[in-house]
């Protein structure tokens, strides 16, 4: 245990559990993003890791909460995975119809994801610790990325799935502070920490990518001019936006509350603190130029 962690105030009030109660359509179509089916297929690879991801995370929280004695993180601990569970659940019935309306290949992907995970498991505390905390900085950079450049990236999008991944990544930035916090106040030592910026992040966009050109060689596009120009335009992009915030994580002084929260964000939580407990969750307008939060001002 680090004798020298000391708990810090987060930068949210609370880290709130809401329902994710978002009706998928049946016939939900999975190039949902019309103009452009790389970045449909980007997301829907990512999407595949989480019913693996997530609850590896819970699991590694719920662990070290037993070593652990703060009552503020271990409140922290209950939240965020109150939170996970409720996106790998809602993530798991988006899969589902991925693979029902076209993509029955996602099976193969998902058992490669099930053994990865499963091997993960037995890793030590500390590596797993480790690879949670890497991971939750990588999403820092998501969250802004998803966030600031929601119109270039979801125009036209299903607004079912681009509202589901934008309040994916509105809670991920609300628990931002968790997964570090809990790998400080077990180890705090940092190469550990260092190389689990690279293993979390990189390990879970892997397996994102083998699922996106597992969509691509189904729709026979992988080898054409266009869509190999928009696979490099993608992940410019997705360079462009996220690194910096994993550059950031690696220094020795690095933490995750030196990252402000995204202003839309600011307000898409404070709309939500509005509804009742009956209200449906209102989606974002893809088709508004501005894609305002959802939520009467």
């Amino acid at each position: 245990m680090n004798r020298d962690y000391q708990y810090q105030a987060k930068q949210v009030q609370a880290i709130t559990i809401r329902p994710f109660s978002f009706d998928f359509p049946d016939d939900l179509d999975p190039k949902w993003v019309p103009s452009n089916i790389v970045r449909s297929h980007f997301f829907n690879g990512v999407s595949l890791t989480m019913p693996y991801l997530e609850p590896f995370l819970v699991k590694t929280m719920r662990e070290a909460a037993g070593h652990l004695s703060q009552p503020e993180l271990l409140e922290d601990i209950r939240a965020f995975n109150g939170q996970e569970a409720s996106h790998y659940k809602c993530h798991r019935r988006l899969n589902t119809l991925l693979k029902t309306n076209g993509y029955p290949e996602f099976e193969a992907v998902e058992a490669r994801l099930d053994t990865a995970y499963k091997k993960l498991s037995t890793r030590s505390l500390r590596t797993k610790l480790a690879y949670s905390a890497g991971f939750e900085c990588m999403t820092n950079g998501f969250t802004t990325w998803l966030i600031n450049k929601r119109q270039q990236l979801f125009a036209g999008a299903s607004p079912h799935i681009a509202s589901f991944w934008l309040m994916h990544m509105i809670e991920e930035t609300e628990h931002k502070t968790v997964a570090f916090d809990v790998y400080m106040a077990y180890s705090g030592q940092y190469w550990p920490r260092a190389i689990g910026v690279f293993h979390g992040s990189f390990h879970v966009l892997h397996y994102g990518i083998i699922g996106m050109f597992t969509a691509l060689k189904k729709d026979g596009t992988l080898g054409e001019l266009q869509c190999l120009t928009k696979i490099i335009r993608h992940f410019f992009s997705l360079l462009w936006n996220v690194a910096p915030f994993l550059l950031r994580a690696l220094l020795p002084w690095h933490n995750p509350r030196g990252e402000a929260d995204p202003e839309w964000m600011r307000q898409w939580v404070a709309g939500h603190a509005k509804l009742s407990a009956d209200d449906r969750l209102p989606l974002v307008d893809t088709s508004d130029p501005e894609m305002p939060v959802p939520f009467i001002q």
